[in-house]
């Protein structure tokens, strides 16, 4: 595979993940790991991606976040609208993190009372403005990579409260494979989210439909909602009908 076409699949995977590995680059482009490094060099110095240790993440993902470079901006905010219909006045929110949350978050109506408990300071930050909304930011160890806070203290925050309805955005989802993601501290935290709230809510991409990462964070049969910018009805969902998950 040519650089020009490594470069094109990587920044492909970074958009539609928020980030990768280089590990798992260098499987999916058959080449060594100091290969996909120095194309994540090259790609970081153009400005494209942001490196981190271990691989690297979409520019509209880290912090200062760059708004113009959201990927599938529209797509996102078809999907906060359809989230935004499931949350009703005094309900308990909790949230996870991601450029789709963010989406949701900014469009909330100020009119809306309710109560967010979030794992992620971005998305505690864009609801510093709304005059009804409690904010409560659960903290622990700020994971440099995801932008959310992470570990023991988080999950154990976790386990003494109950939530209404959670809110979570996704690395990959898949019928057989259930939810999954690439890291093992998210993960960890995401299934914590899951145990303490009644009402379960996936917001994805229809992109991100059919794709694994390496780690569960649940089957299917554990969440209750799939929001994705697609038509119920559209085809692309139909084996996941048939899950009966709730599709908006």
């Amino acid at each position: 595979m040519l650089k020009k076409e490594r470069h094109a699949h990587i920044i492909k995977q970074i958009n539609l993940h928020n980030k990768v590995l280089s590990t798992d680059l260098a499987i999916e482009l058959n080449v060594s790991e100091d290969t996909v490094r120095r194309d994540l060099n090259e790609l970081d110095d153009s400005g494209q991606i942001v490196k981190v240790h271990g691989g690297a993440l979409s520019r509209a993902y880290h912090y200062p976040f760059q708004r113009n470079d959201i990927y599938a901006a529209d797509a996102k905010k078809v999907i906060a609208r359809k989230a935004i219909g499931l949350i009703k006045d005094g309900m308990v929110v909790l949230t996870g993190g991601g450029t789709t949350v963010i989406a949701m978050i900014t469009m909330l109506p100020k009119d809306l009372a309710v109560t967010i408990y979030t794992i992620s300071p971005p998305v505690a930050l864009q609801l510093a403005d709304h005059p009804l909304v409690t904010v409560v930011l659960i903290g622990g160890e700020f994971s440099k990579d995801s932008q959310v806070c992470a570990g023991s203290e988080v999950v154990s925050y976790l386990n003494g409260v109950k939530f209404d309805i959670c809110f979570l955005g996704t690395n990959g989802i898949a019928v057989d494979d259930g939810v999954t993601d690439s890291d093992r501290a998210i993960v960890q935290v995401k299934k914590a989210m899951i145990k303490a709230s009644k009402q379960v809510v996936i917001i994805c991409i229809a992109e991100k439909l059919n794709s694994v990462q390496r780690m569960r964070v649940c089957e299917l049969r554990q969440i209750d909602s799939l929001i994705t910018e697609l038509d119920p009805a559209d085809h692309q969902l139909q084996a996941y009908r048939r899950q009966n998950l709730h599709l908006c």
